[in-house]
């Protein structure tokens, strides 16, 4: 009788275990075990552990959701720049190169033949080249400008209410996510816009703004990478701000590097316009004022002709 208790409270311990078994950060992590240990898929027969304590890294995300795209299982979908050398993420995703400890590696290939280089956020920060491509070291990304929409909501909203409400938010849904690194937060209640400033010091390498960005983009989505499947909101007052679009910016320790090959062919054709309507311009000029000058040389002959 004793053995049959005992299997029975085993069983019972068993089963609590596995129902506590599970990784709050990552909704696609596997986890199992006693101790519990989580990984995530990130390839054919490719895993990654994974540390639920905290934000899963940016470049072991990204793999995972190139992976699960491949085999057809859900994934992502698809204020103006802080400073003149921020930029946006216009490539979209794709499969990285990661170090052991998730970053990004510095030059990234896609599996091609067709290399870049990406700062810390694996956002593309040069123009692409081939395989002989030097990426000296991976730049930092120091700040993060969050520029967000929020939907229509009744009455009027107290800006200062709003700006507290963001940082704990903020702070609370993302691991604890530090808020004196929050600088600046504006709020425009006509286009119902709301800016977010978040600045690390320049050679800061604890801190990963990056991580916080990407959880955010994806809440905003309304697809969360949150086991909880929760959306991100403010709460002011009585409001709910719930959020319908976001735009992140990304500022670098260095500049980056991108050319006229850059640019798309709409933007380079509109270039070349006005750079022709520039030059049809001054020719009309040129010719209007040798114009004007021959007439008033003609003129002149004829009035000392009598003379």
């Amino acid at each position: 009788m004793k053995m049959w208790i005992a299997l029975f409270l085993a069983a019972l311990a068993g089963g609590a275990s596995a129902q506590t078994c599970s990784c709050s950060t990552m909704k696609w992590a596997t986890c199992d075990g006693n101790p519990c240990e989580c990984y995530l898929l990130v390839g054919e027969q490719m895993k990654q552990t994974l540390d639920c304590d905290a934000l899963i890294p940016k470049c072991f995300l990204m793999k995972a959701e190139m992976y699960r795209a491949k085999k057809g299982l859900d994934r992502r979908g698809l204020g103006g720049k802080p400073v003149e050398t921020a930029f946006v993420d216009n490539d979209g995703i794709y499969d990285p190169e990661c170090e052991n400890d998730g970053k990004f590696k510095a030059k990234q290939c896609n599996n091609t033949e067709e290399c870049w280089c990406v700062n810390s956020a694996g956002v593309r920060r040069t123009d692409k080249g081939d395989k002989n491509l030097k990426c000296e070291k991976l730049v930092e990304t120091y700040w993060v400008r969050l520029q967000l929409t929020h939907k229509p909501v009744t009455g009027t909203v107290d800006a200062n209410q709003l700006k507290v409400a963001m940082a704990d938010a903020i702070h609370k849904r993302y691991d604890n996510f530090k808020k004196d690194m929050m600088k600046e937060i504006e709020y425009d209640p006509e286009a119902r816009m709301i800016v977010v400033d978040v600045m690390k010091p320049k050679g800061d390498r604890m801190n990963d703004l990056t991580n916080m960005a990407y959880y955010m983009e994806k809440d905003v989505k309304v697809l969360p990478l949150f086991k909880d499947q929760e959306k991100f909101e403010a709460v002011v007052g009585s409001q709910r701000m719930e959020m319908e679009n976001i735009l992140v910016y990304y500022v670098d320790e260095e500049a980056p590097t991108f050319t006229m090959k850059n640019l798309t062919g709409g933007i380079i054709a509109v270039i070349v316009v006005v750079v022709l309507a520039v030059v049809a311009g001054l020719l009309l000029l040129f010719f209007f004022k040798r114009r004007q000058s021959q007439k008033y040389n003609k003129a002149q002959q004829r009035e000392l002709d009598p003379m």
